[in-house]
């Protein structure tokens, strides 16, 4: 029941793969856990399912949900938000209800028809389709946060990135299709929990990567595998494929949270210094990860309704993982006790240690744009709600005295988990 696909060069591809923790997950639904009863039989179960995707794929058979049928006039709504998918205040929910789901699928095949990727690159729409279909089915919809509708969101940010003019008057083609790629994949087949949960449970990719960007190194290989098994790109000079899979990698490795620093500090270099050559590709390529950097985190400044929804989901997700913590005896990883770590809390030190100075720096260098203004402008009032959502629960909490302050082990945790 193994998925993996090794491709020429050696690399190993996971392709829905079977994690422990999804043992723990199936063993605490209660409606699962009196019919599967043991680890063996729920081990069984997965290699099952890893079988039956891999032998779908290799016989060629499309995924059923790729063929999706929708009301004429749902479609038309989404046409009429696809007209406007530039705008900073796009609702993704609702276009993912338009979609029927297919948020993602639906987005990415209209932005590659508007960037003339499809007419520069020669691709095959039919083909382009289904690996498209891959990559959303590659995450898992029960995960409140880390789904293709949070892949879809910071596809749909990044567009938004490479048309700031600082930026788009020197993208290649293949930087913008990179850019999109590396923003709809970045967070393929995500488990739902962070990588010290992998570590501290001993799984598998935490010991393949030797615990170094553990979740971004399965996101990029798993792109990998999926692009070679569409042969999307087969028609393409292999030296030419190997530098799109490279420079996917190195993409898809900089959203790794435990490098944030390194990032801010190379690019208040560059704009201290006034260094920066967009007509160099090394240039270009560090403001592309920048750029999906900035989508990755970008739920504190969109519009509150938006924003709050977003971080309502993480926070669920980080609570899930405590909880399957607490099950199993764990210790509980910091951010992820419900009974101790509130959603203000935890957005208020994510937005102060984490966003605030990455999106200070990108409107550094987009020269304060109107949309890099925007989302400045959100972010602070995003923050001051929270802010005032916290000194709420303070008034009406005696016992809870002290969550909400943002100390310096705080920052830490912050720096070290990985966060929306």
């Amino acid at each position: 029941g193994d998925a993996r696909v090794r491709g020429q060069t050696g690399v190993v591809s996971e392709r829905r793969g079977s994690y422990p923790f999804i043992d723990f997950r199936l063993l605490n639904n209660t409606t699962l856990s009196g019919e599967i009863g043991t680890k063996k039989k729920v081990k069984r179960l997965l290699s099952f399912q890893r079988y039956f995707h891999a032998s779908r794929l290799l016989r060629g058979i499309i995924p059923q949900a790729s063929l999706y049928l929708l009301d004429e006039d749902y479609l038309g709504q989404a046409r009429h938000m696809l007209s406007k998918v530039g705008m900073w205040d796009f609702d993704i929910f609702l276009f993912d209800r338009l979609t029927n789901g297919n948020s993602l699928v639906t987005l990415l095949c209209h932005l590659f028809n508007v960037h003339g990727l499809i007419h520069h690159f020669q691709l095959d729409m039919v083909t382009l389709h289904r690996f498209f279909v891959m990559v959303q089915e590659d995450y898992h919809s029960q995960n409140p946060y880390h789904n293709a509708v949070h892949a879809a969101d910071v596809t749909q940010a990044m567009h938004c990135y490479l048309r700031e003019p600082k930026l788009a008057n020197f993208l290649t083609p293949s930087d913008i299709m990179l850019g999109l790629l590396a923003a709809a994949a970045h967070d393929v087949d995500h488990p739902g929990v962070n990588q010290p949960f992998l570590i501290k449970t001993k799984h598998h990719l935490a010991s393949l990567y030797q615990n170094v960007s553990v979740l971004e190194n399965h996101h990029w290989r798993s792109t990998i595998g999926m692009l070679r098994e569409s042969r999307l790109l087969a028609h393409l000079p292999k030296e030419v494929t190997q530098d799109i899979e490279q420079q996917l990698g190195s993409l898809i490795l900089a959203t790794d949270i435990n490098r944030q620093n390194e990032f801010l500090i190379r690019l208040k270099s560059h704009l201290d210094n006034q260094d920066l050559r967009l007509e160099d590709a090394q240039d270009r390529h560090f403001m592309l990860q920048i750029a999906l950097k900035c989508a990755d985190i970008c739920n504190p400044c969109r519009v509150w309704d938006l924003s709050k929804q977003w971080s309502e989901r993480v926070c669920e997700e980080f609570y899930r993982q405590g909880d399957l913590e607490q099950k199993f005896e764990l210790e509980i990883s910091p951010l992820c006790n419900q009974q101790k770590d509130t959603i203000p809390s935890i957005q208020i030190g994510f937005m102060t240690y984490i966003v605030e100075p990455l999106f200070e720096r990108w409107a550094q260098f987009t020269g304060n744009t109107p949309l890099s203004e925007n989302m400045l402008n959100h972010l602070r009032r995003n923050k001051a709600k929270w802010r005032s959502l916290l000194h709420k629960q303070h008034s009406s909490s005696r016992s809870n005295d002290h969550s909400g302050q943002v100390t310096g082990s705080q920052e830490q945790t912050l720096n070290e988990e990985e966060t929306p």
